[in-house]
């Protein structure tokens, strides 16, 4: 069995580039038993060399994902979508302290360094609009402006949640792609939440 010295991990998870990986990830990177690798990782996280997110889910301490890496990989599947990624266009004004994402599974809240991640249900059929976008040299999943938007109204028309039309910035909005967005969704209390959006 390879000895795994600090220098020998820290080497190896740079080599991998994973920014955040699984006790299986790093059975992988070093080739050991699963019990060897969870053995590993544990002293590591009491050195500092990583930091746990939850269960079964690490960092390398010295370079830290971005929340929205977190937020892909903490719930899978998920896109950042919601107030988040309208946040994040600058399509609503204010700072959202909470990173939402959809989600095929069941809706679930995690709490990590003070910071919530939730997660929304969608149907399977609903899950989509979301692509691969480069932020500060890292990837991350997160819905395009309009099906943000569209996920959000749903859950208003659902009356699962409340929202200020005022506060959209139109002008970031292609109408005509967030009603293509929308007709998936079959529900006629969405496009008329669109139409008060716009008047």
């Amino acid at each position: 069995m390879k000895k795994l010295n600090p220098i020998f991990v820290i080497t190896k998870l740079k080599e991998s580039k994973l920014r955040i990986f699984t006790t299986l990830d790093f059975q992988r990177i070093f080739d050991v038993d699963y019990e060897v690798a969870k053995k590993a990782i544990s002293r590591y996280v009491k050195k500092g060399i990583l930091t746990k997110l939850r269960k079964g889910l690490y960092f390398f301490t010295e370079t830290p994902p971005l929340d929205f890496e977190i937020a892909n990989k903490l719930y899978f599947p998920s896109y950042v979508s919601f107030d988040t990624a309208l946040a994040f266009y600058g399509i609503i004004p204010e700072t959202v302290y909470e990173i939402i994402s959809s989600t095929t599974n069941k809706s679930k809240e995690f709490l990590i360094n003070n910071l919530k991640f939730s997660y929304r249900k969608l149907k399977k059929e609903y899950f989509f609009g979301y692509s691969p976008r480069k932020i500060q040299d890292r990837v991350v999943l997160i819905a395009e402006p309009e099906k943000a938007l569209a996920d959000l109204l749903y859950f208003v028309s659902l009356r699962k949640r409340s929202f200020e039309y005022e506060r959209i910035n139109l002008k970031k909005i292609k109408k005509e792609k967030l009603i293509k967005f929308v007709k998936p969704f079959k529900r006629k209390e969405i496009l008329n939440l669109i139409e008060k959006i716009y008047d």
